[in-house]
């Protein structure tokens, strides 16, 4: 980051006002922005008015918990969240991931793993806005404005979401085995179960289906994920 580079903005809610406290001095000393919510709403304002380019969030918030706060931000905007989770809240997580968040931490966890998802989030869409436009079939990405189109409809992703597509789009005739898409979009050091995988599979598919391209991402058992024909 250069002195004129602004500062990315990172939006942390957390009911626990020590955790809040902790994870803003973690991510302030790598060189981030960050301005806190102890609740949901707090949170949905404070998303409307600062524009943060990432939203840590609790699932476990009391009245506004985290799922219904995610929620509520995709209907308006493809900010990355990240999700903070009890290690009990498999479901919630599960959930959380189709809803439309891009990960999740699950506590208790250290500041550095935080940091390091957070950067990893972020890289995935600094990545994606510095690619070219790509084209298959009747779906096109324009990574620059971070616009997925299919038969010229807008169709609203994730940035994890994004990233898996664009790896397909890449190679658009090759399968990518699951570990290579793990790899590709989570980095190597970083652990990611095969659920989390297929919840942002198939929050894709769902989404690519809806907009009429319903044979867009194919799995094959046992060998990996490719592009369908995505002919519409």
């Amino acid at each position: 980051m250069t002195l004129n580079e602004p500062r990315l903005k990172i939006l942390v809610t957390d009911d626990d006002p020590r955790l809040r406290n902790l994870l803003s001095i973690a991510l302030e000393r790598a060189g981030y922005t960050v301005i806190t919510a102890a609740d949901g709403q707090t949170a949905l304002v404070h998303a409307a008015r600062e524009k943060p380019d990432l939203i840590v969030l609790d699932i476990g918030l009391p009245e506004l918990d985290g799922l219904e706060v995610c929620r509520r931000l995709r209907q308006r905007s493809d900010v990355p969240i990240l999700f903070l989770s009890a290690r009990d809240d498999e479901v919630d997580r599960i959930l959380g991931l189709e809803l439309g968040a891009d990960d999740y931490v699950t506590k208790p966890f250290s500041p550095r793993e935080l940091v390091a998802r957070v950067r990893a989030i972020l890289k995935r869409s600094n990545a994606a806005a510095q690619s070219q436009v790509l084209r298959h079939g009747v779906v096109v990405v324009d990574p620059d404005r971070h616009a997925c189109l299919v038969s010229g409809s807008m169709v609203p992703l994730t940035a994890t979401e994004m990233a898996i597509l664009m790896k397909l789009l890449l190679a658009p005739d090759r399968v990518v085995a699951r570990p290579q898409m793990v790899d590709a979009i989570w980095g190597g050091s970083t652990p990611v179960s095969d659920r989390t995988l297929d919840s942002h599979l198939r929050n894709l598919r769902r989404k690519l289906s809806d907009a009429g391209c319903s044979d867009a991402v194919e799995t094959l058992h046992g060998v990996g994920i490719r592009l369908g024909s995505c002919r519409g």
